[in-house]
């Protein structure tokens, strides 16, 4: 049976510390945990690095954070040459926060991409300065000014952002809320985890384990880079933070 990790982050993206015990430690030093605040390589959002601080107060630097056998089991990778600790030893975590602060807005980013944009999703990669949504779209004369003004508009209006629970049944009574076009929501845990935005979910409600900050204000500006052709009927758009470049 796989050791399974409390994933805080779920419950509150905001948590930049907490204490963890260690429970194992994996043949390729990969750390397991009780619990912990970083958030694991999924859905097109990378894990969280930072470090493990020991009683002794010396530091274990973690590169990536990964899912284990199953979802529920979250291995922090450390970076090379870093001392292995013992199981059953408690630590400090820290997140590198200002790098979660900007994937959480880039990834509240990319859901308000799929309000302006209301196509189904065939791929999505989120980073720090430059994400990507995938859209199975005709060319239908969009531009990067249209989309980023859709876009600032949202923000703009300072949405609340917040998470609500919702069954299988629920789920399967709505397939609309599912917007990819290939990747299903895990089923048969009985809980679906979906991100709302708007007073009672009145902009957009969409299942997604990710973490997003707490209001699309909070996203602040952004636009449309890039629009790009990659099929007959698939378009890449690039979202960037900042102001739309005058030329």
């Amino acid at each position: 049976m796989a050791n399974r990790t409390d994933a805080l982050f779920r419950d509150d993206a905001y948590l930049r510390t907490a204490d963890a015990k260690i429970v194992a430690v994996n043949d390729r030093g990969g750390i397991i945990l009780d619990r912990t605040i970083f958030y694991a390589t999924s859905g097109g959002q990378p894990g969280d690095t930072g470090c493990l601080e020991r009683a002794d107060g010396s530091r274990i630097a973690i590169a990536a954070t990964l899912t284990g056998e199953t979802k529920d089991q979250i291995i922090h990778v450390p970076a090379p040459e870093q001392a292995v600790p013992q199981v059953g030893e408690t630590v400090r975590l820290a997140i590198d926060w200002e790098r979660r602060h900007l994937l959480m807005r880039m990834h509240a980013a990319c859901h308000l991409l799929t309000v302006v944009c209301p196509f189904p999703i065939t791929g999505a990669a989120v980073s720090e300065d430059d994400s990507r949504v995938d859209f199975d779209a005709p060319d239908a004369g969009f531009t990067k000014e249209d989309i980023t003004a859709g876009l600032m508009e949202l923000v703009r209006a300072d949405h609340p952002i917040f998470v609500r629970l919702i069954s299988d049944e629920e789920l399967a009574a709505n397939p609309g809320l599912v917007k990819s076009k290939n990747v299903r929501p895990p089923a048969g845990t009985g809980k679906i985890r979906l991100v709302c935005i708007g007073d009672n979910a009145s902009v957009d409600s969409q299942p997604c384990g990710g973490t997003h900050v707490k209001s699309t204000g909070e996203v602040g500006e952004i636009h449309i880079g890039k629009i790009e052709k990659k099929g007959r009927e698939n378009r890449r758009f690039r979202i960037r933070f900042g102001p739309m470049p005058a030329n």
